[in-house]
């Protein structure tokens, strides 16, 4: 019986198994290499998780409090608010940005959401939906205002800004989610009132001053990236002022931070301790920083000013 003869892959074939084994060496090579490495890629948008992980608030402190918390068991300090006009998918957008010197005028703004739509949906915080300061960049002209919403999502706010040169208005608020969850956020925009600007100096650092008739003193000394402890005492002309709550709160303290304008907005304890305003200030690096300290007397609401050397 004649010997058969042994069959011989033709070229092709042995290509394409060149081909196919080359594949399978190189998918297993790169997911050997992808585990060492420990990395995972993954698609989507972003989670309510992710608007919300730079806004973390300690336990009995308001969303409200923004860059600095009130408690004294608090962290590092976290960065100041204000610095820019977008923050986790969230914009501030100035229907008009410059203002007549001296002349009243309407500040009209939206916040828009990550898809340019109007957002309307704002918590209540400490008796507002929106706190709006407005201060020029000298640190001069200080004012706390409170805005009211349309129904498009337009927020209206009588303004006069006495001086030319540049302000920052800092929206501050906490946007509702579709979902329920809540993001505290502050957002800057520049304003412009033409003219000659004449800078002014800051005062020297003190921790006493007058307003309105009312002597207002601090005790204290905030250190950067350490929570400590400040405490004021108002006093008339007849002794201690008889503080009424403003706003839900027996004051508020807005910190600034000269040359970049960084924000802190930090409420005080619930109560008065032996008649004064306690608050629990983290200042986030060195440098000089105005207060305001925002209290009401007979239903009238003044404001303190302090220059502040953090070393």
């Amino acid at each position: 019986m004649p010997e058969q003869a042994a069959t011989v892959p033709d070229r092709s074939t042995v290509r394409l198994a060149l081909v196919v084994g080359g594949l399978v060496l190189a998918v297993l090579l790169g997911f050997g290499l992808g585990r060492m490495n420990g990395t995972t890629t993954t698609t989507g948008g972003s989670s309510a998780a992710a608007l919300t992980a730079d806004h973390t608030h300690p336990p009995g402190t308001g969303a409200h409090d923004h860059g600095s918390v009130t408690g004294a068991d608090q962290g590092a300090a976290a960065d100041p608010g204000g610095l820019s006009v977008s923050s986790a998918g969230y914009t501030l957008v100035p229907l008009a940005t410059e203002f007549p010197a001296g002349r009243p005028g309407q500040f009209r703004f939206q916040v828009r959401d990550v898809q340019r739509r109007p957002v309307t949906r704002f918590a209540v915080v400490h008796d507002k939906p929106m706190h709006l300061i407005v201060v020029r960049r000298d640190l001069t002209g200080y004012q706390h205002l409170h805005p009211t919403m349309a129904a498009d999502g337009t927020w209206t706010v009588p303004v006069t800004l006495a001086q030319p040169g540049v302000w920052r208005a800092y929206a501050d608020f906490t946007v509702v989610a579709d979902n329920g969850g809540q993001s505290a956020l502050t957002l800057g925009v520049d304003l412009v009132v033409p003219g000659t600007y004449e800078p002014r100096l800051l005062p020297v650092p003190a921790t006493s001053t007058t307003v309105d008739g009312f002597s207002v003193a601090y005790q204290g000394s905030p250190q950067a990236g350490v929570t400590v402890p400040l405490t004021f005492r108002i006093d008339g002309a007849d002794g201690d002022a008889v503080l009424e709550r403003y706003l839900g709160a027996y004051g508020h303290l807005v910190a600034l931070r000269e040359g970049d304008l960084g924000y802190l907005h930090v409420h005080p304890e619930p109560e008065l301790a032996d008649g004064q305003v306690k608050f629990w200030l983290t200042t986030p690096g060195p440098g000089r920083y105005r207060l305001y300290l925002d209290f009401q007397v007979a239903n009238q609401v003044h404001t303190a000013e302090f220059t502040l050397t953090v070393p």
